[in-house]
């Protein structure tokens, strides 16, 4: 007989459009962002403004992960985002022409999460930037706890809590502080941050078959925003059982050599 694998349900025309049409969606129903050139970049309409008074953000990473990256520009949070593929990281280009766009004299910090292209290719665009004078740092967040804390940040994916870094890091820059200072911040947020998940399902990608991995009443802790693997697989619980577990792994002590510096995770 013949098999046939079904591809997931989901509203969208073509699957390699999806990128560019939600680009142009955001355009459409958001008067505070604008686009820079043809790049898969959004930026806030009145960044000219913004970059003489402050140090710019920049944030971003693959799509598919809405609202992350785009919607958190605005006032007090990121000055632009720019977009990669679905589930892939955006590359140099991208990233280097919104530094050179966004920055002033203040500076820009490159907030990215944990992930090899997106630490490669905003890393690039970074150096790039430098060799051109522009003042620009980066700080990295990997505050998924599905791994031990005692691995360090080697293997600890950025997930949700960037959001809190994204935030710190606005509130340090609006408030007219230097580009070190900034960083500094920024990093002190990352470094305290913890986030764990807890997923009933697989995600898929447009027009790809749906895994079958999380059947049944399976479900997986700290899966990772790409379908990587979590910390283990169990059978549905209840509420109260899954927040604990995860509250185990998020308020895991730092290592000893932490303790000076940080005193406690959130």
């Amino acid at each position: 007989g013949i098999v046939s694998a079904m591809t997931a349900k989901k509203f969208v025309n073509k699957p390699e459009d999806v990128v560019e049409e939600m680009v142009q969606g955001m355009l459409a129903c958001s008067s505070h962002l604008k686009r820079l050139g043809k790049f898969h970049v959004l930026v806030r309409a009145d960044y000219k403004t913004v970059r003489e008074k402050q140090v710019v953000l920049i944030s971003g990473g693959g799509s598919g992960h809405e609202p992350a990256h785009a919607g958190f520009i605005g006032d007090g949070m990121l000055t632009g985002a720019v977009l990669g593929g679905v589930f892939a990281s955006p590359g140099a280009a991208s990233v280097l022409a919104a530094i050179k766009e966004l920055s002033g004299s203040a500076g820009c910090l490159l907030i990215v999460k944990n992930y090899t292209g997106d630490r490669l290719n905003f890393g690039i665009a970074m150096e790039q930037a430098r060799a051109e004078g522009i003042k620009c740092e980066m700080v990295i967040v990997g505050d998924d706890c599905a791994l031990p804390r005692d691995k360090g940040i080697t293997g600890r994916r950025g997930i949700a809590g960037t959001i809190f870094v994204h935030k710190v890091a606005g509130a340090a820059a609006q408030a007219g502080m230097s580009l070190e200072e900034v960083t500094k911040e920024a990093r002190e947020a990352a470094e305290n941050l913890g986030s764990m998940g807890v997923a009933l399902t697989t995600c898929t990608l447009p027009g790809a078959t749906p895994s079958t991995r999380l059947d049944g009443s399976k479900i997986e802790i700290g899966l990772g925003i790409h379908g990587e693997p979590g910390a283990e697989q169990s059978t549905m619980k209840p509420c109260d059982e899954l927040v604990q577990r995860a509250l185990s792994s998020i308020l895991d002590p730092l290592p000893s050599s932490s303790s000076s510096s940080s005193s406690s995770s959130s």
